[in-house]
């Protein structure tokens, strides 16, 4: 009996051997030295890379974002304040990624992919990580063909291109948030995929842009990236990379998508905040040295690749804010050295009733002339330099009352253009309305008509052209230039509008 007993023992003790599986696993362990508003001090973690993620013993994650000899710092994303010192850290050998994908389109979400706008969970089958070098010289193509903001003093002096970089730069309410929700709004019919980055912003704010692109059908085709001014420093450095990466996934897949920063001057309050509580040393307006390559790694993700590698594009409209129409700042001159261009909104145009508030001395496209159809560089090849021209003598003629009949006449044209070139919120205008209108405009037919019923003559005119001429609207799309046959369509149908509009006024 006692001998079987053995024997059944050592036949248990034998399967559950041959069953055994060692389960011994390595961790990469650290300690909290310190702890200071949302960045804390680890020790103990040699290998950990940068931006690689680790997370904490009661499930809080972070990121880190310095190496040092004997520490690292890692920025927690969430509450810091339920960590304590010699706390355990451990390391995931993941980097920081946001998950990406179709089911974003249409969403609220902050900058680590989770949706806030409490329409259920999102499901994505990919990753991209947030910080990516960008693609080489070697795989993007030039930038020729054009992104139509539907406003028409932006398309027709200031062109941008897909892949571009274009700056949106002003004092505060100057319109630079208008600007590129309008831009989102006209996107619709142009099959570009838009992401909108709100960084610090009120969450009234937000919720406001929101209902406006909700209202006119612009989310369905449009991503929201929200880090408000109520939320962790870390949420409002990462969001404008997180941004850029759900880009990258559309701009992959071969498609064009627009990737609007707004606005990266609280950017970089935030990157100066985080980097004075690691004790980095500190520069100019106490930013940190590398406070330029912070926005260069970031713009330079924009492109346009070529047809080897997809075809897909990334445009990129940061958003700046000056203090007093202060171009010479900083964070400005940084980032107008990054861009190819800039969009200066000025507070006295803006006061003054010009609706969008475009400076056009100081505005330029680096890219010019290559990203716009032929039939508008057409029409608007000399607008600037005639604006800029009437601008001077319209300042001289406020001295003078003897003016010869050559200036007279130019300084009426340009006030007509200037008027021709104001735009109501919200009504972006296709790019073949905008070129018939400024034709008129710049061949003189509009001298006659009253500085007042300008807004009127092109509403009518263009109303006229929906109804009686869109053969011609339809040609003109797709000749994409001004033929002939084309401007004697448009010049009859000008000249017959002109005589009802005329007997209309009197």
């Amino acid at each position: 009996m006692k001998q079987d007993t053995t024997v059944t023992i050592a036949k248990e003790l034998a399967k559950r051997l041959e069953n055994y599986k060692p389960e011994i696993t390595a961790r990469r362990v650290g300690k909290i030295l310190s702890i200071a508003d949302g960045v804390v001090k680890v020790s103990g973690l040699p290998h950990v890379a940068y931006l690689e993620q680790v997370t904490f013993k009661n499930g809080l994650v972070g990121f880190v974002i310095n190496l040092e000899e004997d520490a690292i710092g890692v920025v927690v994303l969430g509450d810091y304040l339920k960590l304590h010192e010699g706390d355990e850290v451990q390391t995931t050998g993941m980097l920081l990624s946001i998950p990406v994908g179709d089911a974003f389109l249409g969403r609220v979400v902050n900058p680590l992919g989770e949706p806030i706008d409490g329409k259920g969970p999102i499901t994505a089958k990919k990753t991209y990580p947030i910080e990516k070098i960008a693609p080489s010289v070697m795989y993007r193509s030039p930038v020729n063909t054009p992104l139509q903001t539907g406003l028409k003093a932006i398309d027709a002096m200031i062109p941008i291109g897909r892949g571009q970089r274009e700056l949106i730069i002003g004092d505060r309410n100057t319109g630079k948030t208008a600007v590129a929700i309008d831009t989102i709004i006209n996107q619709s019919k142009e099959n570009v995929y838009c992401i909108y980055v709100a960084i610090g912003q009120k969450t009234s704010r937000v919720a406001q842009v929101v209902a406006d692109l909700e209202k006119r059908g612009a989310m369905k085709h449009t991503i929201i990236v929200s880090a408000s001014s109520s939320d962790p420093t870390a949420y409002q450095y990462l969001a404008p990379y997180s941004g850029c990466a759900l880009g990258e996934y559309f701009m992959d897949q071969g498609k064009d998508a627009l990737v609007i920063y707004d606005d990266l001057i609280k950017h970089a309050w935030a990157y100066r905040q985080i980097s004075l509580t690691l004790r980095r040393p500190s520069g100019r307006e106490a930013y940190p040295g590398d406070v330029f390559y912070l926005h260069s790694r970031l713009l330079e993700r924009a492109c346009k690749l070529d047809e080897d590698h997809g075809g897909g594009s990334l445009t990129a409209l940061p958003i700046i804010e000056t203090q007093a129409n202060d171009l010479s700042a900083y964070i400005p001159t940084n980032v107008i050295s990054i861009t190819d261009g800039q969009i200066y909104l000025e507070s006295d145009l803006f006061n003054a009733g010009q609706r969008p508030a475009v400076n056009i001395g100081l505005s330029v496209s680096r890219v010019g002339g290559a990203a716009q159809i032929k039939a508008m560089k057409k029409v608007a090849g000399n607008l600037r330099i005639d604006l800029a021209q009437y601008r001077e003598l319209a300042a001289f003629a406020q001295f003078s009352s003897d003016l010869d009949e050559a200036t007279k006449k130019q300084i009426d044209r340009g006030a007509r253009m200037i008027e021709l070139l104001k735009q109501g919120q919200y009504v972006p205008m296709a790019i073949d309305k905008q070129i018939v209108i400024i034709w008129a405009g710049v061949k003189g037919y509009l001298d006659s008509i009253p500085l007042a019923s300008i807004g009127a003559f092109e509403k009518g005119f263009l109303a006229v052209m929906d109804r009686d001429y869109k053969k011609t609207l339809t040609t003109l799309l797709k000749e994409r230039q001004l033929t002939p046959e084309i401007e004697e369509s448009l010049k009859k149908a000008i000249e017959t509008y002109k005589k009802d509009f005329v007997f209309e006024t009197k």
